[in-house]
């Protein structure tokens, strides 16, 4: 059975998608894997077909009007017997040509779309997307979402039954491409602290997390990743003179991403609830924090509390304080990590991608089944 599968971003950094295209292709199904490519965008050759549009546009209106009209174009001119659209941006192609073509679609919503920070004070933008949404999430023959509060604001705006919850843990890779602090000017003393992901943008802790870090002695704060926050949090690292106790590492491939986070001591997640969607947001480093081993130090948005409290695998703090997060990094370090080793081993065999993997057989099977 063949399935296009929309995203807009470049394809080789989203995880959740790759994972998703892998329970896929064990069930049977023949994958192309849509979205574009960048001036910055990575060789990506995997097992399955990609196409990356070529756009004049990168961001704004008109990128996404762009990228949906190609999308749409390609759709009605190839044959698919199925579609999978994630996230509204590629909901109005995809909804579009499976009315026209009688084809089935997938919603997978890894956000509460109208609720992203970015479009909070252009009413217009928010319109357009709820418009969007409101006429195609209906229509879909199934649909997706990445946890229970953002499940349970789908069905609110827009009614039908709730979403089947597939969480962003990531699928461990065979291999970790392992690093050193030597190697990235981090003394073997310190106590390290990582951020990572390609959300570092405001309202994410880090201004706090840094300032938090700078009161500390033999702390470090490691950042992995790129986001819109990085420019000015280097400009207060150099403002600071403060270079040693902060390292930038760049977005890199996901069994790279791992080997940092074997470097250090505690992860950070720290979201502020200035949003719907990071109210109830739930990153997948938080994840990949306690599968690679290590205690957490989170904010208290909803649904990364939950996991923090029932598995007791870290602290949650008032993100919005640097005083609060540094009296958590001296509190864990006072305390040492074990205390929390219990928590982080019933974590990792309860929380994996093979649990959610199996939510995702149960949407796609009956498509199958469907077919023969």
């Amino acid at each position: 059975m063949r399935i296009a599968i929309a995203v807009t971003n470049d394809l080789s950094t989203d995880q959740r998608v790759q994972r998703t295209i892998d329970t896929l292709q064990n069930l049977g199904f023949e994958v192309t894997f849509i979205g574009r490519k960048l001036p910055t965008s990575v060789p990506f050759n995997p097992n399955y077909k990609t196409i990356r549009f070529v756009l004049p546009f990168r961001t704004g209106a008109a990128f996404y009007a762009s990228y949906n009209l190609r999308l749409f174009w390609h759709l009605l001119f190839n044959k698919y017997d199925m579609y999978l659209a994630n996230d509204a941006d590629t909901l109005l192609a995809i909804g579009t040509c499976a009315s026209l073509k009688s084809v089935p679609f997938v919603y997978d919503s890894h956000e509460f779309f109208t609720g992203v920070p970015e479009i909070q004070d252009r009413p217009a933008v928010i319109k357009t997307w709820k418009w969007i949404e409101q006429k195609f999430y209906p229509k879909a023959k199934a649909r997706i979402t990445v946890n229970a509060s953002i499940a349970s604001l789908l069905v609110k705006a827009y009614g039908g039954e709730s979403p089947a919850i597939v969480r962003n843990i990531g699928k461990r890779p065979e291999r970790v491409v392992p690093t050193t602090r030597e190697a990235i000017g981090i003394p073997e003393s310190a106590f390290v602290v990582i951020n990572q992901g390609a959300g570092i943008n405001v309202d994410r802790g880090m201004e706090e997390a840094l300032e938090a870090v700078a009161s500390l002695s033999d702390v470090v704060l490691l950042i992995v990743g790129n986001g819109d926050a990085v420019p000015k949090l280097k400009e207060e690292v150099d403002k600071r003179g403060i270079r040693e106790k902060v390292v930038f590492v760049g977005k890199v491939p996901y069994s790279e991403l791992l080997g940092y986070t074997a470097l250090a001591n505690v992860g950070l997640s720290l979201d502020k609830p200035t949003s719907i969607n990071y109210q109830f947001s739930l990153p997948n480093k938080l994840f990949d924090y306690l599968h690679t081993g290590i205690p957490v130090i989170t904010s208290k948005v909803v649904e990364v509390k939950r996991i923090v409290d029932e598995y007791r695998v870290g602290i949650t703090v008032d993100s919005s304080s640097p005083s609060a997060i540094a009296e958590a990094i001296e509190e864990m370090r006072n305390a040492g990590v074990e205390k929390y080793a219990e928590g982080i081993k019933r974590a990792q065999s309860e929380l994996t991608w093979n649990q959610e993997r199996k939510v995702l057989e149960e949407v796609f099977t009956p498509f199958l089944n469907v077919q023969k």
